[in-house]
């Protein structure tokens, strides 16, 4: 199976290494040169959770074109990078060819749906995945517990479940599901929760649900997020948010949310597709999101600085 890898960042580069392992035709791009190129000469160094290795026998390049049409199309960008990824597949990928993202937040669908047809979509949401770029050409991967995935317009197809085969013979732990906007949902809220109330406090998931006052900020968010769950008719799992994201918190103290490590790194980070959902669909249903209105104010002018140093 020819497979595509578009983004070859900390998870991309996990993705690519693994089907490239499993036998398949692994082909991946990315705009950062100096990663491509170290590639190129040196190899891709992935260690950590799945085995420490070189692979010199990943086809990279920083071109769509010299891709072409593929099988399976992995769309591995942040957040920010989707609509262009999509573009990029959408001008080489045929009517045949399959997409799948794991984004966190929500509006990843929509994006892509603009330049190809919703039916060839697959979308992921992944639970205890976790990887990290070390410099160009090595990533670290840090955790894999599951990857959940599901049909844009949910139930369960033969090709969801072929999908499912192929991932768990490369050696991920994947499970499909019949309604992955469900799961999408509960984990938005969760991220929703911690992301930028932890970047905002510059915490661990533990130190804010430990300080009141800014766990009560926090809560806010997920308490707008779910009222706008309930509004759009989302079939949730649970009817208490605030047991539910404590719980989920509780199992990662420690954690810095990956928007607080890209403020760490002085990088942009993903508050569009994530807390600032929650005031765009707010207006939409007519809900009050003050809340998330300053918390992703404060991160976007934080951000508004990088971009002037």
């Amino acid at each position: 199976m020819k497979i595509a890898v578009v983004g070859l960042g900390a998870m991309g580069s996990v993705y690519a290494t693994l089907f490239l392992e499993a036998g398949h035709e692994v082909w991946a791009i990315d705009e950062w040169e100096e990663h491509i190129d170290a590639i190129k000469t040196r190899g891709l160094t992935l260690e950590g959770a799945s085995g420490s290795r070189t692979n010199y026998n990943l086809n990279v390049t920083t071109k769509i074109s010299d891709i072409g049409n593929s099988d399976l199309y992995i769309i591995a960008t942040k957040a920010s990078g989707v609509a262009k990824a999509a573009k990029w597949i959408g001008s080489v990928a045929s009517s045949n060819s399959l997409i799948i993202t794991i984004q966190n937040g929500l509006g990843a669908g929509e994006r892509i749906s603009k330049y190809m047809s919703s039916n060839q979509l697959i979308l992921g949401v992944a639970e205890g995945f976790g990887a990290s770029i070390i410099g160009p050409g090595h990533a670290h991967h840090n955790s894999m517990k599951l990857i959940r995935i599901g049909e844009l317009n949910g139930g369960i197809t033969d090709r969801l479940l072929f999908l499912e085969k192929i991932w768990h013979e490369a050696g991920f732990k994947v499970k499909a599901f019949e309604d992955i906007t469900q799961l999408i949902w509960e984990k938005f809220i969760c991220n929703v929760t911690f992301s930028a109330p932890c970047t905002v406090f510059n915490k661990t998931i533990g130190e804010l649900m430990e300080d009141p006052c800014l766990w009560e900020i926090a809560l806010g968010g997920t308490k707008e997020a779910y009222r706008i769950a309930k509004v759009k008719q989302i079939n949730l799992s649970f009817e208490d948010p605030v047991a539910y994201v404590t719980a989920f918190g509780s199992n990662m103290l420690n954690a810095r949310p990956s928007m607080l490590l890209d403020h760490m790194n002085f990088r942009p980070s993903e508050v569009n597709a994530i807390n600032e959902m929650v005031s765009i669909m707010g207006r939409e249903v007519n809900i009050s999101t003050p809340y998330s209105d300053t918390l992703v104010a404060t991160v976007k002018c934080r951000e508004d600085s990088f971009e002037r140093t």
